[in-house]
C-alpha cells in the first residue's frame, strides 16, 4: 500500500461548489481532458458490465433484534445479506438468527447466513468432548436443533443459509487447543472433509431445500480447490461459496477471478459467492474508504458483509442509536438506489486502494445514470463518455452530492447538494465535471438525467464551511497530548481520524484550553460541530458519563457542551451547537473549566471542529426529487417544464415513490408535496398509511402536511390513488405549533415493586428518573398520559441503558434492554433500547401508539427472555431482565387533524 496522503485543512464544500457551479453554468463545457488537468475518473456509459447487483450491502452481526436498528434503517440501507450467530448462541448478546430473520426479511433483506459454530462460547470455539469424534458428535446435535428451530419459521426459512463452519483452518480443524485433532486441514484435510460431508448430509436430510455455505475460510486458500474436488466427488458441493476478505478491494477482484478459475478446473458452479467479512476499522464508517470496497464488490457481482470489529446491532458502524445513520449509512442508501446495469469505470490508478475509485450504473428505463466515487483529496475530473442522445438528448442535468464522514457514532443528515446544473453534451458525446477541493474521507454522487426540458435547477444545500484540526489548534494549560497517527493504511486496525491525529487534555482537574483561530466570510449564525470521543468505561468517564467542556467565542458567550461517548477510544461522534460570528477572525475555545459554568468531569479527546454558515442554503427546506426516489410501478418523465430538477414522476393508481427523509430531532415537520396535478395520492410514514387528505388535484400545486418525524431516518411513500398524479418533489422542514407535544416525567408516574425513583443520574430531566423496572412484572412503571384526540401518536421515551456483558475477545458486548409496553391494558408491545454507553447518558426513542381521547395508562414492564424453545435461559448474562432507566415520556399526534 502507498503511504497515506497527508491531510490538510480544506474548505471542501465552498471550493467544490464554487468551481463546479462556475463550470456547469457554461453552455459549451467540453469533455476532453488535457494533460495538465487533474486526475480523471472516466465513466463509459456505452460499456455494459452486467446487471446491478447491490451485493456490498451486507453485514456481519449488524442487527441485534427487531428495532436495533430500526426497520427504517435496515430498509433504507438496502441491506441484502446478514451473517449472524446461531439462535441462542453465547458468542455475543443479541443477533440471534431467528429473531433477526423476520425484521430483516420484512425490511427487504434477501438471506440470513447462520454461523452455526457460534452456538459455542469463545473464539476459538470451545466445543466440548474428550476427542475429535466426541466434539463433532456434540456439534451435530446442536446443528440438528438449529435446523429444527429454523423449520418452525414458515416462509422465513427460505431466507436462511447455513454456515456449518467458520474459519475451520484456524479453529475447529486447526492446530489449537480446541481443534478436532490439532491438525490443520490445510495440510491434512481428511478430518475436515469427512466432517463437512456428515454435517452437509445431516442438514439436507432434515431440510432437503436447505442452502449450505462454505468453507468460510479466513482467506481464499489454494486448498479450496481440493475442497471443491472432494465436494463434487461426494455430492456435497456448497450452495454458496464463502470466504473472508480482510485484505483490500484489489484482493476482492483478484480472488473472485481466481476462485472462478478453480470452479472451471473442477467442473462445478458457477456458485453464488458471499465474502462474508470485508473491511477494517480504518475503513468502516468512512464513505471515501468504503466506496472503494463497494466498487470492487459490485464489479465482481458477489454478495459481501461488512466485518464485525466492534459492537453488534449498529450495522458495522453504519447505524447510530436506533434510528439514525452516519455517513456510511447514506453511502449505502445511495448505492442501494442504483438500478439498471453497471457500466465501465476507469480510475486514474485502477484497482489501487487509497486512490480515487468508483462505481456507476445506467438505467435505460429511467433514463438515468448514477455514479458513486471517492477516496481522494484535492481535485479530479469526472468524465462521462458515450452519452446516448436517444436517452439523454443534447443536454444532461447533473446533480452532484457529497456524503461526508460523520464519525462512527455521529448522526448524518442527507447528502449535501453541491451543484445542480444543466450541461451541453460535447460533440464527442462526453461531459466533464471538475471536482475541486474533495475530501478523501467523503464519497460523492453524480446523478445524470436528460436536460433541456425546462427543469429548474436547485440551489446548493450548503454554503461556506471549513474544518479546523485539533492538532493545529493552540493549547494552554497542563495535561496536553497529541495522539496519533491513528488509523492509516499501515495501521488498518486503528480508527479513522480526520488528519490522523487528535488532542487530549480536557479532563477532570485540568486547566486546559484548546483554542481554534478561525476566520469567517460574513456576519451570521454558524453551525459548529465538535468531533470528540470519551471511552465509556474509562475510569474518569465512568463517574459522570458524557464529558462536559466549555465553549466560548473570543472569551464571551459561554456554552456547556456534552461530548459523545463511544465503546472504545477514538470512536468519533459530534456535538452540535450554533455560534454568532461577525466577518473576520475569531478565537473559539474549548476549556476544562469556566468561571460562570463550572468544571469538566470526565476525559475527552478532540479530533476537529467543523464550522459552516447557517445561511439560506442551509435553512431552506430539504429537497427530495421524485425522479431520484425509489420508484415502484413508475418511471421518471422529463417533459414537464417548470418542475424542480430534471423531471417529475407520473404516479398511476398503485404506483409509488419512496423517499428516505432525515430529521435532526424527534418532532413536527412540514412536508410540502409539490406536484403538477393530474390525480391524487396517499401518504405513508414509516410503513403506516397516514390519516390525512389525499394530496394532488386537477392542477399544479403544493400540499402542506404536518407530521411527526423521528430523529434520523424516515420513510415517506407517496402512492397514486386516482388517475395519474405528476409528482415533482418533497420539501421537508422542521416546524412547530400544530402537533402539540405533552411531556411527562417518569417520576410523576407510579413505580411498583422494586422499581423506584432515583436522583443518581444528574443528566436526567429534572434530575430524576425511574430505575429497577423489570425482573418480574411486579416491578413496573405506569404513567397516565392525556390525548386531546383519538388516533395514532408518537410516543417518545427518554431513556438510558449501559448494561454490558462480559466479552470473550475484542468485541465490546453492550446489551440492548427491552421494555414491554401496554397501552390502556391492551396487548403488550416489546421495544428494544440500544446502549447509550452510560446510565447518565439519555437518548430519545420514538414508537407509534394508538391512544384514545382522554386519559391513557402506559405500563412498562420487563423480564428476562428465555431461549428460543422457552425451556432454557442464557447463562452468560446476555439477556437482561431489566428495562432501561426511564426519564421521561412524551406524546405527540402523528399527523395534523
Amino acid at each position: 500500500m502507498r503511504p497515506r496522503r497527508s491531510s490538510r485543512t480544506v474548505s471542501a464544500g465552498a471550493t467544490a461548489i464554487t468551481a463546479l457551479a462556475a463550470l456547469l453554468a457554461l453552455p459549451g463545457a467540453t469533455g476532453t481532458a488535457r494533460a495538465a488537468e487533474p486526475e480523471q475518473l472516466t465513466i463509459d456509459l456505452a460499456t455494459d458490465t452486467g446487471a446491478f447487483h447491490g451485493g456490498a450491502s451486507g453485514s456481519l452481526y449488524g442487527i441485534y433484534g427487531d428495532g436495533v436498528p430500526s426497520r427504517n434503517v435496515l430498509e433504507g440501507m438496502h441491506l441484502r445479506t446478514v451473517s449472524t450467530k446461531a439462535q441462542d448462541g453465547p458468542q455475543h448478546p443479541g443477533a440471534d438468527a431467528l429473531e433477526v430473520l423476520p425484521p430483516f426479511v420484512e425490511s427487504g433483506g434477501k438471506d440470513v447466513y447462520i454461523y452455526m459454530t457460534d452456538i459455542y462460547r469463545g473464539f476459538p470455539y470451545q466445543w466440548p468432548g474428550a476427542d475429535g469424534p466426541a466434539r463433532l458428535a456434540d456439534f451435530k446435535e446442536k446443528i440438528k436443533k438449529q435446523v429444527q428451530q429454523a423449520l418452525t419459521m414458515g416462509d422465513y426459512k427460505d431466507h436462511v443459509v447455513y454456515v456449518p463452519f467458520n474459519e475451520p483452518e484456524g479453529n475447529m480443524f486447526g492446530t489449537g487447543e480446541w481443534s478436532y485433532d490439532k491438525t490443520s486441514w490445510l495440510s491434512d484435510p481428511q478430518a475436515y472433509f469427512q466432517a463437512w460431508k456428515e454435517v452437509y448430509r445431516l442438514i439436507k436430510g432434515l431440510d432437503p431445500n436447505a442452502r449450505i455455505a462454505g468453507p468460510n475460510t479466513s482467506v481464499l486458500y489454494d486448498q479450496v480447490k481440493g475442497f471443491l474436488q472432494y465436494a463434487k466427488a461426494n455430492d456435497v458441493v456448497p450452495d454458496v461459496m464463502t470466504w473472508h476478505e480482510l485484505s483490500s478491494p484489489a484482493a476482492v477482484r483478484t480472488n473472485v477471478a481466481r476462485y472462478r478459475r478453480m470452479e472451471k478446473e473442477v467442473g462445478v458452479g458457477p456458485l453464488p459467492i458471499n465474502v462474508n467479512e470485508y473491511g477494517h476499522n480504518y475503513h468502516l464508517s468512512v464513505p471515501g474508504q468504503v466506496v472503494q470496497w463497494v466498487s470492487a464488490i459490485e464489479e465482481s457481482k458477489i454478495d459481501a458483509d461488512l466485518a464485525y470489529w466492534n459492537i453488534d446491532g449498529n450495522l458495522n458502524d453504519s447505524a447510530v442509536e436506533a434510528n439514525k445513520g452516519n455517513g456510511q449509512w447514506w453511502l449505502f442508501n445511495a448505492y442501494g438506489q442504483m438500478s439498471g446495469h453497471t457500466v465501465q469505470v476507469t480510475a486514474p490508478h485502477p484497482n489501487q486502494q487509497y486512490t480515487l475509485q468508483g462505481v456507476a450504473t445506467l438505467d435505460e428505463g429511467k433514463r438515468q445514470s448514477r455514479t458513486l466515487f471517492g477516496g481522494k483529496s484535492g481535485d479530479a475530473n469526472v468524465v462521462f463518455k458515450n452519452i446516448d442522445p436517444k436517452l439523454f438528448g443534447g443536454t444532461v442535468h447533473a446533480t452532484v452530492q457529497e456524503i461526508p464522514w460523520t464519525g462512527q457514532v455521529g448522526d448524518s443528515a442527507q447528502p449535501l447538494r453541491l451543484a445542480d446544473r444543466e450541461l451541453a453534451v460535447a460533440a464527442d458525446g462526453s461531459v466533464t465535471l471538475p471536482m475541486t477541493g474533495m475530501n478523501e474521507m467523503s464519497a460523492y454522487q453524480v446523478v445524470l438525467s436528460p436536460g433541456g426540458n425546462g427543469g429548474v435547477p436547485a440551489e446548493p444545500s450548503v454554503g461556506w464551511r471549513k474544518t479546523y484540526e485539533a492538532e493545529s489548534a493552540a493549547y494552554t494549560g497542563g495535561g496536553y497530548s497529541k495522539n496519533g497517527p491513528e488509523g492509516t493504511p499501515s495501521n488498518v486496525g486503528g480508527f479513522a481520524t480526520s488528519g490522523a491525529y487528535n488532542v487530549g487534555g480536557l479532563r477532570t482537574g485540568s486547566d486546559g484550553v484548546l483554542a481554534f483561530d478561525v476566520e469567517v466570510p460574513r456576519d451570521g449564525t454558524y453551525d459548529l460541530s465538535t468531533f470528540a470521543n470519551s471511552y465509556n468505561l474509562y475510569d474518569r468517564v465512568k463517574e459522570q458519563g458524557p464529558t462536559n467542556v466549555f465553549l466560548r467565542v473570543d472569551g464571551k458567550d459561554p456554552q456547556e457542551l456534552r461530548l459523545p461517548l463511544g465503546y472504545k477510544w477514538v470512536v468519533w461522534g459530534h456535538t452540535d451547537t450554533t455560534v454568532k460570528l461577525t466577518a473576520g477572525k475569531h478565537r473559539i475555545t474549548l476549556a476544562a473549566s469556566d468561571p460562570d459554568l463550572g468544571v469538566t468531569k470526565g476525559d475527552a479527546i478532540i479530533d476537529k471542529i467543523d464550522l459552516s454558515l447557517r445561511d439560506a442554503h442551509v435553512t431552506a427546506p430539504a429537497i427530495y426529487e421524485a425522479e431520484y426516489a425509489t420508484l415502484s410501478g413508475a418511471r421518471p418523465g422529463y417533459a414537464h417544464p417548470g418542475v424542480s430538477g430534471p423531471g417529475a414522476v407520473p404516479l398511476a393508481k398503485g404506483a409509488s415513490a419512496t423517499f428516505w427523509v432525515h430529521s435532526p430531532t424527534d418532532g413536527e415537520s412540514t412536508v410540502l408535496v409539490d406536484h403538477l396535478g393530474g390525480g391524487r395520492a396517499s401518504l405513508s410514514l414509516n410503513g403506516e398509511k397516514l390519516d390525512v387528505p389525499e394530496v394532488g388535484g386537477g392542477k399544479k400545486g403544493t400540499d402542506n402536511v404536518r407530521m411527526f418525524l423521528s430523529a434520523g431516518i424516515n420513510k415517506i411513500t407517496v402512492t397514486g390513488t386516482s388517475r395519474e398524479l405528476i409528482l415533482d418533489r418533497l420539501r421537508v422542514a422542521p416546524s412547530s405549533g400544530t402537533l402539540v407535544t405533552k411531556a411527562y416525567e417518569a417520576e410523576s408516574g407510579a413505580p411498583t415493586g422494586a422499581a423506584k425513583v432515583t436522583d443518581a443520574y444528574t443528566f436526567a430531566s429534572g434530575g430524576k428518573a425511574v430505575t429497577g423496572i423489570g425482573a418480574g412484572k411486579a416491578n413496573a412503571l405506569t404513567i397516565d398520559v392525556v390525548a386531546e384526540r383519538s388516533g395514532r401518536h408518537a410516543l417518545t421515551i427518554r431513556y438510558s441503558n449501559a448494561e454490558q456483558a462480559p466479552a470473550t475477545h475484542y468485541n465490546p458486548d453492550p446489551i440492548a434492554r427491552h421494555a414491554d409496553l401496554s397501552v390502556g391494558g391492551g396487548p403488550v408491545r416489546r421495544i428494544l433500547f440500544p446502549t447509550t454507553f452510560h446510565f447518565n447518558n439519555f437518548w430519545d426513542l420514538t414508537v407509534p401508539v394508538t391512544l384514545k381521547k382522554g386519559t391513557n395508562r402506559l405500563t412498562f414492564t420487563a423480564d428476562e427472555l428465555p431461549d428460543f424453545n422457552g425451556d432454557t435461559y442464557n447463562q452468560y448474562d446476555q439477556r437482561s431482565p431489566y428495562a432501561p432507566v426511564i426519564d421521561q415520556v412524551a406524546i405527540t399526534p402523528l399527523v395534523q387533524d
